[in-house]
């Protein structure tokens, strides 16, 4: 039986000046809370399992309309320091649902250690080890439906290609 699986990386909330109006909403502005909140509710009404990426500043704003996902997190070793901000953001939390548990799909953590994307053409372009980990993380399969709702660079079917590929 084939999943129906999707991958969600709206412009990160309160960041909308980052992408111009690349990216229209259908349900709002990306800077409202509610237009993520009715996002999550459609991936959550339409698919059987998902992934939404966010900043860490918006997750206890997100996550609490969603309480049956888990939270994972994205790890960036390397950093930009900015004017006026101590700490900074080093890592991005990624919401998922899984559909179900498979006996043959990948064992893998709930956090993920890799640098992020660099001048990929696409302002949030994920690394593939990113994109790989998100389906390892829904528990993707060669014969599931999967969504990326927001392909920008294509990097995520490019990685779900190279899964299909005979060894």
């Amino acid at each position: 039986m084939d999943v129906r699986f999707a991958y969600a990386d709206p412009p990160y909330l309160g960041r909308c000046h980052y992408y111009g109006h690349h990216h229209e909403a259908p349900y709002g502005c990306w800077d409202d809370p509610m237009t993520h909140v009715e996002l999550l509710n459609y991936l959550d009404r339409e698919y059987d399992g998902w992934a939404y990426s966010m900043s860490s500043s918006s997750l206890s704003a997100l996550a609490q309309w969603v309480p049956s996902a888990r939270v994972g997190a994205w790890d960036k070793p390397f950093a930009s320091f900015k004017p006026g901000q101590r700490v900074p953001y080093v890592w991005e939390p990624v919401l998922f649902k899984t559909a179900k548990q498979f006996e043959d799909a990948p064992w893998t953590r709930d956090f993920l250690v890799e640098p992020m994307s660099m001048k990929r053409g696409v302002t949030g372009a994920k690394p593939e080890a990113f994109c790989r980990w998100v389906l390892d993380l829904l528990g993707y399969q060669d014969d599931d439906e999967f969504t990326d709702l927001f392909p920008g660079s294509g990097i995520m079917d490019g990685v779900r290609a190279q899964l299909r590929l005979p060894i």
